[in-house]
């Protein structure tokens, strides 16, 4: 049940975004560019990372929402468990471990992370932009998993795989696009800020 009064009792991340397009739009198109947009990371492998996250995380919603997605994409679903059980075991391609150790450690730990984990991303063939964008998958996933808990939204399995299938074909820029321009705003023009 969501904890805001003015959704449906049934609600999911969609009647928030809904219900707060001002916000919600620059969220969704960050969203879009980051894990749609050019990136030495694939798209499957962002997918991986939000979904990832989101089980650390223990958000039902986006690790079900996520992990349909990712599947969509390709991403086995078992391979998920197998990453929350332990990464270095899991059936993970051998280049993604360093870069799921730092999320996870990130996601867990922020402040214990050190240049020797950043170097082992290093090695592993990845650059900064790469880096860079899963460090950032992480930080929003980490954002909207709290988003998600804190309003009380639930979904349920057919729901995500749903979310998973639109977003697989749509990405989220159909979200933003389809959110209503708020009343008594002018769309792209933010007030400066006045003491």
């Amino acid at each position: 049940m969501p904890h805001l009064k003015s959704l449906p009792p049934d609600a999911v991340l969609r009647d928030v975004f809904h219900a707060f397009p001002a916000t919600a739009r620059p969220l969704l198109e960050y969203h879009e560019a980051l894990l749609r947009g050019p990136s030495p990371l694939s798209v499957a492998e962002r997918e991986l990372i939000a979904a990832y996250v989101s089980g650390l995380n223990a958000c039902g919603y986006c690790a079900g929402a996520h992990t349909a997605t990712a599947a969509a994409f390709g991403v086995e679903p078992s391979l998920l468990d197998a990453l929350r059980l332990d990464v270095d075991s899991s059936p993970v391609a051998p280049r993604l471990k360093p870069l799921l150790s730092y999320v996870a450690k990130l996601t867990r730990t922020p402040a214990r992370l050190t240049e020797a984990d950043a170097a082992a991303v290093f090695a592993a063939g990845w650059d900064d932009r790469a880096l860079h964008d899963a460090v950032s998958v992480c930080g929003l996933f980490n954002l909207m998993n709290r988003l998600v808990e804190g309003l009380g939204i639930a979904g349920r399995p057919e729901y995500f795989q749903i979310a998973g299938e639109r977003l697989h074909r749509e990405g989220y820029a159909a979200l933003a696009n389809g959110l209503p321009t708020p009343i008594g705003t002018n769309a792209g023009h933010v007030p400066p800020i006045t003491a």
